[in-house]
């Protein structure tokens, strides 16, 4: 009998601490109101890892670990002597092609054309010569016999020649220094003065990717490199932390995700500051299930499906830290509100 007995109480027991945990939890997740639902989760931010486009050594490093920085601000800096030198060269080298093609546009100038004309005239006296000479040994030849070799005659003509391509030459030339340049040698010009202007617009591109530049209102979170390391666009340099938007990352089994909508208002409470709670609201909220298979459909199991949930706070503080653990409690009184909102 009292074996019997004490096995009752044992039971008894056990079945009263199993309820008391039950209620525990019920009453921990479901306040005595019925009006909260309360979900337990970890500070979430995004995070940025900044690197260099370009291989060289790094010259300055301007913030430290914890520093605020805006979007624009310089935070690092490569050395660029080399990048300054080459800009100075292809500086002067579209200031040649400027004046090649200045004088290419601006044609032969009037005393070229001048100097060409008077080469004209001395080929043409060259050429009347050279005639003048070979018509008198070939009268010498005629009215004396013998008194003029053969090879005089050849020579006489050889310059005749000479002379006469001479004299087309310049007559060539002076057209062409009428005419002035062609268009294309005018295009072709334009266009090497447009590669070296394009050139010196890539190295300015490459002398302002030497300065590494916050991308958005942050806070470094990590310094990875330091003066006179090289860096190279797969080596971060600082590790930034977007302290804007924050949010808490929790989880709701499936009982609870019918009575949350996205833009829910919400309160997180940290441990450090209990009764100083922060304002936020519910903005995401997952469509997949997680921690178990979404095709298993038992009832027991479906119950036990996890859906991760967002809540962005605001926090002008600055009191939530990555990873740290936050209650989020959620009024209830809105999920009446739900179907005839407008905006959903």
């Amino acid at each position: 009998m009292n074996k019997r007995l004490k096995q009752l109480v044992a039971a008894t027991v056990v079945l009263i601490l199993t309820a008391l945990a039950l209620a525990g939890w019920y009453f921990t997740r479901h306040p005595a109101d019925s009006g909260t639902l309360v979900l337990f989760g970890n500070v979430d931010i995004r995070q940025v890892s900044l690197a260099f486009n370009g291989s060289e050594r790094i010259a300055e490093m301007r913030v430290q670990e914890g520093d605020r920085v805006e979007a624009g601000q310089v935070i690092a800096r490569l050395d660029t002597r080399a990048l300054t030198l080459q800009i100075a060269e292809a500086e002067a080298r579209i200031a040649v092609q400027e004046q090649v093609l200045l004088r290419l546009k601006n044609g032969t100038r009037p005393e070229e054309v001048a100097q060409t004309r008077a080469e004209v005239r001395a080929a043409q006296a060259e050429a009347d010569l050279a005639e003048v000479n070979l018509t008198r040994l070939r009268d010498i030849t005629g009215n004396t016999s013998g008194a003029v070799s053969e090879q005089d005659l050849d020579s006489a003509r050889a310059r005749r020649r000479v002379a006469r391509a001479q004299l087309e030459n310049r007559k060539k030339a002076l057209q062409l220094a009428r005419i002035g340049p062609r268009r294309e040698d005018i295009a072709q010009a334009g266009a090497q003065l447009n590669g070296a202007r394009a050139e010196l617009a890539l190295l300015i591109h490459y002398l302002n990717q030497a300065e590494l530049k916050a991308p958005i209102n942050a806070t470094i979170r990590s310094r990875l490199l330091e003066p006179g390391d090289m860096a190279s666009p797969e080596r971060p340099v600082y590790a930034l932390a977007i302290t804007d938007p924050k949010w808490v990352r929790a989880y709701i089994t499936e009982v609870d995700l019918g009575h949350i909508k996205p833009g829910m208002s919400a309160q997180v409470i940290i441990d450090s500051h209990p009764d100083q709670p922060i304002p936020g609201r519910i903005g995401y909220i997952s469509s997949v299930a997680e921690f178990t298979p979404k095709i298993v459909q038992t009832e027991e199991l479906r119950t036990s499906l996890v859906y991760e949930v967002r809540v962005y706070v605001d926090d002008p503080g600055d009191r939530l830290r990555l990873g740290m653990p936050a209650t989020v409690r959620i009024p209830l009184q809105e999920d009446k509100q739900l179907p005839g909102r407008k905006d959903e």
